[in-house]
């Protein structure tokens, strides 16, 4: 069996304030070659709630080459940028009374041009494998429904993780999980309301990372992003096409008016995918429309994201084989979340057994149990006479 072990924690110790960020520490304890990882959680059974609670529009828009910022940091991804003016349909958003909707869609197409991703970063990382990362992520949506955290929180993290991890070189599977976990706490503190607290993260690690580990590897991500913090996510992206297919009162756009079931589906067709590392080939906007095509037609597609099928044909095509996975299991349903109103719980992260779906989806590849829990426990935030005094 494949499985992950993120042990080896770091203790606190103190620091000379002169003295250089410390580079990714070296394992402490020696591993047997044949063990691979485990990611450590809680395995406690009590789930304990926490609290946070045409008219004269232009058949087209010429989107300017990008200004001097959006040029690569890295010479070396020069290649992934399309330097040319793009003729695209009139922005799909309707009138708003609080922003103009072409600079809104504007704004939102050069962040496809920004945030690069690319999957080639594992080539950085010869002692990493594609399961790993399917793993992590798996499990970062696991802590992600646990403390009800909403799905662009899970999305802003898989994309600082990948960003991250097309910066550095050489990481060792060792640090993937403090990787992952950090990315989630910094995703949460952008997004949520009431994010939890940096203890509560380092808990469900189960003693594999400390809150010091984590508010070092925080700002080893910021600087290695540079503190780009904003891409539109395959969610906001779908977000905005239902929304765009389904309004009915212009006045209230940002009032969710589309159908709460069908949008869970295909937020569970884009989870899956999320899964496989084949899915950082394909821009987000592309992503959240070949989801949205496998449930709805082109004809809409188009109408609400401007895109050609050539645009979305391939990623749709690759898609398909996660969409006749998914039909034969059971539809999923709309949970629950202490103090997450009803018209809100579509937006909260939710998980399923993801990594055994793609193992029956691809049992070639042999992966053997991947789940990073054990079996038959449940991952919970920590009670509250677990929790320090003071916060």
């Amino acid at each position: 069996a494949f499985i992950f072990n993120f042990s080896g924690r770091i203790t606190l110790q103190a620091r000379d304030s002169n003295a250089p960020e410390p580079a990714i520490r070296v394992p402490l304890k020696k591993r047997k070659p044949e063990v691979c990882l485990v990611i450590k959680c809680r395995p406690i059974f009590q789930i304990i709630s926490t609290c946070w609670s045409e008219d004269g529009a232009s058949p087209c828009i010429l989107i300017e080459t990008p200004h001097k910022e959006l040029e690569p940091a890295d010479p070396s991804n020069f290649k992934q940028y399309t330097f040319k003016n793009l003729f695209i349909q009139a922005s799909p958003i309707p009138h708003l009374n609080w922003a103009n909707s072409d600079d809104v869609w504007i704004k939102m197409l050069n962040k496809e041009l920004k945030y690069v991703h690319d999957k080639g970063y594992l080539q950085r990382h010869p002692k990493l494998q594609p399961k790993m990362r399917a793993i992590l992520l798996d499990w970062v949506l696991e802590v992600s429904e646990v403390y009800s955290l909403h799905r662009q929180t899970a999305y802003l993290a898989q994309d600082f993780f990948d960003r991250y991890m097309l910066t550095q070189e050489n990481v060792s599977k060792d640090y993937l999980q403090l990787i992952g976990i950090t990315a989630l706490f910094i995703a949460s503190k952008i997004e949520e309301i009431y994010p939890p607290k940096i203890y509560e993260f380092a808990y469900v690690t189960d003693g594999a990372c400390d809150m010091w580990d984590i508010q070092r590897t925080e700002l080893q991500i910021l600087k290695a992003l540079d503190w780009n913090l904003c891409p539109e996510t395959p969610i906001s992206w779908l977000k905005l096409y239902a929304q765009v297919e389904a309004r009915k009162d212009e006045e209230n756009f940002l009032e969710p008016q589309f159908s709460q079931e069908t949008y869970i589906q295909i937020t569970q067709l884009l989870d899956l995918c999320m899964m496989d590392i084949t899915v950082l080939d394909y821009n987000y906007s592309v992503l959240a429309a070949a989801a949205f095509c496998h449930f709805s037609t082109f004809d809409i597609v188009h109408k609400v994201s401007g895109l050609t099928w050539e645009s979305v044909s391939h990623c749709y095509q690759w898609m398909t084989p996660f969409m006749e996975t998914l039909q034969s299991e059971p539809k999923p349903q709309l949970k629950n979340f202490p103090k997450v109103r009803a018209d809100d719980r579509h937006n909260i992260q939710t998980h399923v057994a993801y990594l055994d779906i793609l193992e029956r989806q691809m049992p070639e590849s042999n992966t053997g149990q991947l789940s990073p829990v054990a079996a038959g426990t449940i991952l919970t935030p920590p009670s509250s006479t677990e929790k320090p005094p003071t916060h």
